[in-house]
């Protein structure tokens, strides 16, 4: 298939790639070791030269994200692995956990371009971002890469639906940004409405799995869509093209595969945890365990792009998940128990109905009619998430340890 690729480091010989990157690499880390602090303390006694390979690099430690707000407790607020002070940053964010984030001065940031491009998305093209722009950076995200193409961005946020659907009737953007469910959400309003939704005829999604009952409505209303695979301490990681083959790995980043708790790759085409080294000259990461699940696809992809390619993300390594594009940690599932006196055992389901991310926190309890609703709410403020909850009889839940049930499927 033929494709206008972003740039000629799309379509590099793959050894060359790899040979370009693992030659920067050792500088790289000789450069977080002396500017940063934190990185000094996780990496002490390493020479920064054994990284000059793939192999060499997977004897490195793992940095885990679950780590990081401990690690920000003892050196806010970017625990010592920032390589500029908090003062010099453009926007500083806070993401559930909470941990902080920079985004550095400078275009594209993020690297959100490439993925946009790949989209299809391009000057002229008017972008609906419905990424939240409040404490975290999703919106800041997207919008910075569509305006790096030369993109109007509409600075939509989630909720409002009602005003949303005006900005769209009357701005009639053809790029609609966000998590997967709410574009359904916005177009089945604007049929409900009487409100015209039709101008728009690409998305690119990310926060949440894009199912593929919900890819096929999208395209049976003429929306074509990709997703795209970011976080917030990396930008960026992987993205869809036109072929529809797996997601390709962005060309300024390094991703391994390993066996979820360790840091040791795993063959070919098997399922392990995402592992990312980024060369952020601002916040680099060096082995940064997401804590997603995916598998490398073999061979480059038909569209042209010669870099790694993933599934796609297919899980959790732990118990956290995301629903409706936020983070839900076993923790917080725990804080809402502890909250209320008589609850046993908890466990939050996660499931879908109606092409929706739905949530049901099960609580062994006695009988008390006021607790239910009391759960809810406690739910609904610890989690941010509104979800039903069942009050079920006590021991009936399994003794397996597991508080987060996450029963979607991804295929």
């Amino acid at each position: 298939m033929t494709n206008v690729h972003f740039d000629q480091l799309e379509t590099r010989d793959p050894d060359q790639r790899e040979l370009a990157q693992f030659n920067l690499l050792p500088d790289m880390i000789r450069r977080a070791v002396a500017e940063a602090p934190g990185w000094a303390s996780h990496l002490e006694g390493i020479d920064p030269a054994v990284a000059a390979s793939r192999a060499g690099l997977a004897t490195l430690p793992i940095l885990r994200k679950s780590s990081l707000h401990a690690l920000q407790a003892k050196r806010p607020p970017f625990g010592g692995f920032a390589t500029v002070p908090a003062t010099e940053v453009a926007r500083i964010f806070m993401s559930p956990g909470p941990i902080f984030e920079p985004e550095g001065r400078g275009e594209d940031w993020w690297r959100a371009a490439r993925a946009l491009h790949a989209a299809g998305v391009h000057e002229g093209d008017i972008v609906h971002n419905t990424f939240a722009y409040h404490l975290t950076p999703g919106g800041w995200l997207l919008d910075s890469g569509a305006r790096a193409l030369g993109c109007a961005v509409i600075a939509a946020g989630p909720g409002n639906t009602e005003q949303q659907l005006e900005v769209i009737q009357t701005l009639k953007p053809t790029v609609y940004v966000g998590v997967p469910d709410y574009l359904k959400i916005l177009l089945d309003k604007a049929r409900e409405a009487g409100k015209d939704a039709t101008s728009f005829k690409k998305a690119l999604m990310g926060g949440g799995a894009l199912f593929p009952s919900l890819r096929a409505e999208y395209k049976q209303r003429g929306i074509a869509t990709f997703q795209t695979y970011a976080t917030a301490d990396i930008g960026i990681i992987a993205y869809e093209s036109p072929a529809l083959e797996g997601m390709i790995v962005d060309e300024g980043v390094i991703v391994e595969i390993v066996r979820p708790g360790t840091g040791d790759p795993v063959p070919m085409g098997e399922v392990g945890e995402v592992v990312v080294t980024s060369f952020n000259r601002d916040y680099p990461m060096i082995r940064f365990a997401t804590g997603d699940l995916s598998a490398v696809l073999p061979g480059p992809s038909p569209c042209g792009r010669t870099n790694m390619r993933i599934k796609g993300w297919l899980g959790r390594a732990d118990q956290t998940t995301k629903v409706k594009g936020m983070f839900v940690h076993p923790e917080q599932v725990a804080e809402v128990a502890k909250r209320h006196a008589g609850v046993g055992r908890v466990r939050l389901v996660v499931g879908r109905a109606g092409e929706q991310d739905t949530m049901t926190l099960r609580a062994e309890a006695g009988n008390d009619p006021a607790l239910k609703a009391k759960l809810a709410e406690t739910l609904q403020s610890i989690t941010k998430l509104k979800g039903e909850v069942e009050i079920v009889a006590p021991g009936s839940l399994p003794n397996d340890g597991k508080v987060i049930a996450d029963e979607r499927t991804y295929t």
